[in-house]
């Protein structure tokens, strides 16, 4: 990304009005722009941020072009780090090696040591593929063993243009079962020690109805994402030609973007479920679950949904190439297991008003 673009993105956005301004800077691999970048992106911030506002960076990253000077920086400015991690090393080089073939693991592990060093605060993303999802307990016990209380599990979920399942990919049954794995070994005695990140999202869903998982909510629209480019899209999922909202550069406020039939329609088709749904019980924890896990139970590869037709057709889920999530059955599985825990957990935590 260039200064240019960077600047405009940055300066644009702080003319709005926000409780927290929310940066997310994720890649590829984001550290490989270094640490000048983030110096830069911290000066913009203070030039055209208003008068007291909070402002709150998030950078996710595999960690193994850490230095200890990065993380004291990310330190000074309160950045929250997610770092790639799959399990041990076993699982972990499985899928993330490095173009010499060899695994990562080790330079994962050196990175986060120094996170630890300079105290810098950090989760731990572990994707489950086929690496990793029949090994749920062993995973979570890695984890903890190794001092990481915060985690988030994120299901891979990727075709091929036949709408083939890649051999990583992971299927419902086997995503129900992991994450009841992680949650037996969760419970009891890890849940006031241990945030996992979606049961933090069941939990509040139960307690307030919100929200914070946009996979769990009705509306895909939440944040956008600004390529290296300029160009601006609705979802990292959906970086597609028929979705682009615009450029930075060309744009003239941020409201015309928000307001714009393609963005609109693009966050209320989330609310567009399969008729199947409509009687589901858990459809308030789900709303059809992400739309990129749902494209891929009609056939056809991502690549190959034409989006915007769909929109300007004004077609509904019924009739559209949103089927059911290919995760379907496991959250179901999962919830059917444990939603009566959770409502015990949500229940010290309502408020009652007095009577």
């Amino acid at each position: 990304m260039s200064n240019t673009v960077l600047e405009r993105l940055i300066s644009s956005y702080m003319a709005t009005k926000q409780p927290v301004y929310a940066f997310g800077w994720q890649g590829g691999e984001p550290t490989l722009m270094g640490l000048d970048f983030f110096r830069h992106v911290i000066r913009l911030q203070k030039e055209y941020g208003p008068p007291g506002a909070r402002v709150s960076n998030g950078l996710q990253t595999n960690g193994t072009l850490m230095t200890d000077e990065m993380a004291a920086f990310f330190t000074e400015y309160r950045f929250l780090l997610g770092v790639s991690l799959d399990g041990p090393a076993e699982i972990h080089n499985q899928f993330r090696t490095r173009l010499d073939g060899m695994g990562s693991h080790r330079e994962v592990m050196r990175g986060i040591r120094m996170l630890r060093r300079q105290r810098t605060e950090f989760n731990v993303l572990t994707l489950v593929t086929q690496a990793n999802v029949r090994r749920g307990k062993e995973v979570y016990r890695y984890l903890k063993e190794e001092g990481f209380f915060y985690h988030q599990y994120i299901p891979c979920v990727e075709y091929d243009q036949k709408g083939e399942p890649l051999p990583w990919s992971i299927r419902g049954e086997e995503w129900g079962q992991f994450l009841l794995d992680i949650f037996d070994t969760w419970y009891p005695n890890d849940t006031r020690a241990i945030s996992v990140r979606h049961f933090d999202a069941v939990i509040e869903a139960l307690v307030s109805g919100t929200a914070t998982l946009c996979s769990m909510g009705p509306s895909c629209s939440s944040y956008f994402v600004v390529e290296h480019n300029g160009d601006i899209y609705p979802c990292d999922f959906f970086v597609e030609p028929s979705l682009k909202l615009g450029n930075i550069l060309e744009m003239w406020d941020w409201e015309h973007i928000i307001t714009s039939p393609r963005y609109r329609g693009f966050g209320t088709q989330k609310s567009q479920t399969h008729l199947a749904c409509l009687d589901c019980p858990y459809l308030n924890l789900c709303y059809g679950d992400c739309l990129k896990h749902r494209i891929g139970n009609t056939g056809v590869g991502k690549n190959s949904w034409n989006q915007g037709e769909i929109l300007s057709k004004g077609r509904s889920s019924k009739d559209s190439a949103l089927g059911l999530s290919v995760l379907c059955e496991g959250w179901k599985f999962f919830y059917e297991k444990t939603i009566p825990i959770f409502q015990e957990l949500a229940q010290p935590l309502r408020y009652f008003k007095p009577t």
